[in-house]
Order: C-alpha cells, then sequence, then structure tokens
C-alpha cells in the first residue's frame, strides 16, 4: 500500500547514500552469495562491524545533509482543496493520522537492527528495505506516548512501517496497525485545529472524531523537525 508518491523516489536519496558506501551484505554477505569470510564468524550481517559502520555513516550523511539543505517550495494547494488526506494508524492504544503528502509507503514489518551508540533514545537503529540502509525511529518515544498499552489484537491486525519522506532522507517508523488512508473534510481539520483540545501535547494539531473514537490529528512539519532532530 502506497501513498500518491512513489515509493522509488523517496528511496532514492538512501540508495544512492548506501551505493556509495560498500554495500557488501548485499553482494558477498546474507542478501548475496554469502561468499563473505566473515559470515562464518558473525552469522549474519548486522553482528559484523562493517554493517554497524555503515549504518553509523548512513546516519552521519542524514546529519551533514542538514547543513546543506535546500528550502524548497513545499507547499502545496492543500488548503484550496475541501478534503485532505490522512493516513489513520494506532500506536498501543491511541491512534493517530497524519498527512499523506509526507508518506512515502506503508511496508511490511522488517527487522530493526539496534546500534553502538544510539544517538537518541528516539533511534531504534536501521532497517533493511530494499536492499538500503533507512534509518528507524519510534513515535511512541517522540510523541511522548505510554508503551505500556498493548492495544488491540488478532489475527487479521499486521504491524506495518511507515516510510516517511524528512528532509534529509526517508526513515521508517513501525507503527502497530493501520486502518487506510481517508479523505477529512477541511472544516473538520480547522474545527479541530481551533478548538485547542489536546493542545499540550505533543506535535498535535487537533483531535477528530473516527470511528467511534478519537484520533490525534499529527503536525507533520513539528514531527518531522523532531524526526531530523533525533538523526543530528
Amino acid at each position: 500500500m502506497s501513498s500518491s508518491a512513489s515509493p522509488d523516489t523517496g528511496l532514492n536519496l538512501t540508495v544512492a547514500d548506501t551505493q556509495a558506501i560498500d554495500d557488501c551484505w548485499n553482494r558477498i554477505g546474507i542478501h548475496g552469495d554469502k561468499s563473505c569470510p566473515l559470515l562464518a564468524e558473525h552469522i549474519h550481517c548486522r553482528n559484523c562491524a562493517v554493517y554497524s559502520a555503515a549504518a553509523t555513516r548512513l546516519l552521519d550523511r542524514y546529519a551533514l545533509q542538514q547543513e546543506d539543505r535546500h528550502p524548497g517550495a513545499s507547499t502545496q494547494a492543500d488548503d484550496e482543496v475541501a478534503t485532505r488526506s490522512l493516513l489513520m494508524f494506532r500506536l498501543g492504544e491511541e491512534w493517530l493520522g497524519i498527512a499523506t503528502r509526507c508518506l512515502v509507503e506503508v511496508a511490511p514489518l522488517q527487522p530493526i537492527h539496534s546500534l553502538p551508540h544510539q544517538r537518541s533514545r528516539a533511534l531504534l537503529g536501521v532497517a533493511n528495505v530494499r536492499g538500503a540502509l533507512v534509518a528507524c525511529l519510534s513515535l511512541v518515544e517522540l510523541l511522548g506516548l505510554d508503551s505500556s498499552g498493548g492495544g488491540a489484537s488478532g489475527g487479521r491486525i499486521m504491524p506495518r512501517m511507515l516510510i516517511i519522506a524528512a528532509q534529509d532522507g526517508p526513515v521508517v517508523v513501525p507503527v502497530d496497525e493501520v486502518d487506510g488512508i481517508h479523505a477529512i473534510d477541511e472544516r473538520t481539520l480547522k474545527a479541530a485545529s481551533a478548538s485547542g483540545t489536546q493542545a499540550s501535547a505533543r506535535y498535535t494539531q487537533g483531535v477528530l472524531p473516527f470511528k467511534g473514537r478519537s484520533l490525534r490529528w499529527l503536525d507533520e512539519t513539528q514531527l518531522l523537525s523532531a524526526v531530523t532532530r533525533s538523526l543530528s
């Protein structure tokens, strides 16, 4: 399931960065022909210092790109249309919505490989997305949510990863469930923003009624800025 943006477009930055690094795990490692002499010792590439060093260099690239950012005309005519598209997803017991314009793709859950010397509590590690190393962040940590609540469970509920187009390249965030993309009336959004409900909640524009429950509408600008800071 993808948003209107092309998945490959959002991943190009990370793929290019990965190509600049010797991605031996894709050539001779666990995802390649398995001819690496270190594979017998480490069993899996994620246990190898070369893999960890490559992931660390990738995170360095996120930080360096912040110094050479080109402010773009990213403001679109969303405010001029009658509806706005939000992706609805769940973390624990809380439902949230985020604008699809910052979403690259909804992907299956991938293993997250932790890194030594994590740069922030929100940084979980890196995930391998179609051969590219992508930084993985915890929205639970960024949003200050209660991590103890399990929320809904069942055979039809599938945890997913959201690939988000941050300023300096895509990042992935694991979520417990994705409901889908919904077109929300602009008047509903304006009313939620003006109500001041949960105004003190972190990176939140307002609260919307959604399928008999309350949904927290995230401020994507503030959230993406927090994502950038977590990668610095």
